[in-house]
């Protein structure tokens, strides 16, 4: 399955907070957006994901316009995890994680098999009965990002993850970014929202650098995660180093007039 953004665009207020963006997540690869506070990454997952409708331009799946698709059809092969995720009711972790499920219409032995891998797989087994709303930042993203995994099926083709790792520790960053990882590697289009340029390099595949609504640049990592385009990215200085083929982030600001 693939997801392709064609000279996408979206409008707010009559200002433009996204335009003429192309983008194709293929299967098998994992594609990090990366850029500053307003760019625009958060509007491009929604349209990805079919919850905005764009301006201008096409998302198609699979060659069909993506609004073209039903919603269940969406569900089916799409998973998405938005950074809002509001919850106010004391269900427990395992009854959020099985909402994630209903796309699928499991039999009940097998859905409850089928998020109990993920609860697994996410280190959320022993935190299964506790109720949601009495669990920290970090636990309960990780919660979101079980559900949204236990969406996951046979016809899913992309995932969409808004900064899913933002609030973990970094044990956590880790285990759940592997996991997607490797979802990856078994044929997913997977997207990440990240902020993080270590976690973005380490797991990544291909990055969109993306500023002011704008493609900055796009490619795989070891040629787009470049000391001078980071700098220009985020308009603080940007030194790329490597050490045994790993490269390692450090950002400084040459002067105190930066922040005046």
């Amino acid at each position: 399955m693939v997801l392709t953004a064609q000279g996408l665009g979206w409008q707010r207020l009559g200002r433009r907070v996204l335009q003429g963006l192309d983008l194709t997540l293929a299967p098998g690869t994992l594609t990090v957006v990366l850029g500053p506070n307003g760019a625009g990454k958060s509007t491009l997952l929604q349209l990805l994901s079919g919850l905005q409708l764009p301006s201008a331009g096409a998302v198609l799946l699979d060659g069909k316009n993506l609004s073209s698709w039903s919603e269940p059809q969406r569900a089916r092969r799409v998973a998405v995890m938005t950074q809002d995720q509001p919850l106010d009711f004391p269900f427990t972790v395992e009854e959020v994680v099985r909402l994630g499920a209903w796309p699928l219409q499991l039999p009940k032995p097998e859905e409850r098999a089928h998020c109990h891998l993920w609860l697994e797989r996410l280190d959320l087994d022993a935190l299964a009965t506790r109720n949601y709303l009495q669990l920290s930042g970090g636990e309960r993203q990780r919660v979101q990002l079980a559900r949204v995994l236990a969406q996951c099926g046979g016809d899913t083709g992309a995932l969409l993850l808004d900064e899913p790792v933002s609030a973990m520790d970094l044990r956590h960053q880790h285990l759940c970014l592997r996991q997607l990882r490797r979802l990856a590697n078994t044929g997913l289009a997977v997207l990440l929202i990240l902020h993080d340029l270590s976690l973005a390099a380490h797991y990544g595949d291909r990055v969109l650098l993306l500023k002011g609504g704008q493609t900055l640049a796009q490619g795989p990592v070891g040629e787009v995660m470049t000391g001078p385009r980071l700098s220009a990215l985020y308009d603080v200085g940007v030194d790329v180093s490597f050490a045994d083929g790993t490269p390692r982030f450090r950002s400084f600001v040459e002067d105190d007039a930066f922040f005046q």
